[in-house]
């Protein structure tokens, strides 16, 4: 139940740091996957690698920014490869990092150009064949602060911090989650988010950066850690696969119970 043979799957921003681990999980299960993101060379170096391990990954072009990118992506897609059967929305964009005080419209605009309006787009685009070949299924990357507000003390000094843009995004993302799945059922479109906890980037100049943070988040978390690169891995398959056949329009909390205090 948890095999994905002879399924097509889109995982925008199918590169970064969660969307490599979503792409190679849902190539484990079988699926062909397309990595899709502005930086297509970065898409396609991933897809590569997975390539070379025997799966069926290719990197392509989207803009969802850019309402002509986003309809150009998906009859693309269709025309290519026969449709898209599972959607990934992965990408983010957080050009605002800031407080309140300091977040611009400017900066405000070009977060929402991705993650919403573009996130509207790619699902309108996407529903159409979804509509149909029968049916789909979607899975939104929100996030734990789209559950709960962000824990400010956590950060300390670091100089990190978590916008509003981001926060206002996500619980966006996953009320639009629970609307999509009580208009879509009735064709057959399933529509589930993920809303992960913290993620450590191991290895990486921000992973030093972050250490206090890491500590004071790892202490508060039942767990006592944050997420690492696989832990999104089974909750994609679970969801992607009919292993979840009778859910939609769920919020499945990644987070270690962080959100359980």
């Amino acid at each position: 139940m948890f095999r994905l043979d002879g399924k097509v799957a889109v995982v925008t921003g199918g590169s970064g740091l969660y969307g490599a681990s979503i792409s190679e999980a849902l190539c484990e299960a079988g699926a062909t996957v397309l990595l899709a993101s502005r930086n297509r060379e970065s898409c396609e170096e991933k897809a590569e690698a997975l390539r070379r391990s025997g799966y069926a990954a290719y990197g392509m072009q989207l803009d969802l920014a850019d309402e002509r990118s986003v309809v150009a992506f998906v009859e693309e897609t269709c025309s290519e490869y026969g449709g898209i059967e599972i959607l990934v929305n992965n990408s983010v964009s957080r050009t605002g990092l800031a407080d309140l005080e300091q977040t611009t419209a400017e900066g405000w605009a070009a977060a929402q150009q991705v993650n919403g309006l573009g996130l509207m787009l790619l699902c309108r685009e996407t529903v159409k064949p979804m509509r149909e070949r029968g049916g789909g299924n979607i899975i939104n990357i929100a996030s734990i602060q789209g559950v709960q507000g962000p824990h400010f003390p956590v950060y300390g000094d670091t100089g990190m911090t978590s916008g509003i843009e981001y926060t206002y995004a996500k619980w966006g993302m996953i009320g639009m989650t629970k609307w999509m799945a009580g208009y879509y059922g009735k064709l057959g479109i399933r529509v589930n988010s993920i809303s992960p906890g913290g993620y450590n980037p191991v290895g990486t100049d921000r992973e030093i950066r972050a250490e206090p943070f890491v500590r004071g988040y790892t202490e508060r978390t039942p767990l006592s850690r944050m997420a690492d690169d696989t832990d999104i891995k089974g909750a994609i398959v679970f969801l992607a696969s009919a292993a979840s056949k009778y859910v939609t329009g769920h919020n499945l909390v990644l987070d270690g119970g962080w959100s359980i205090w």
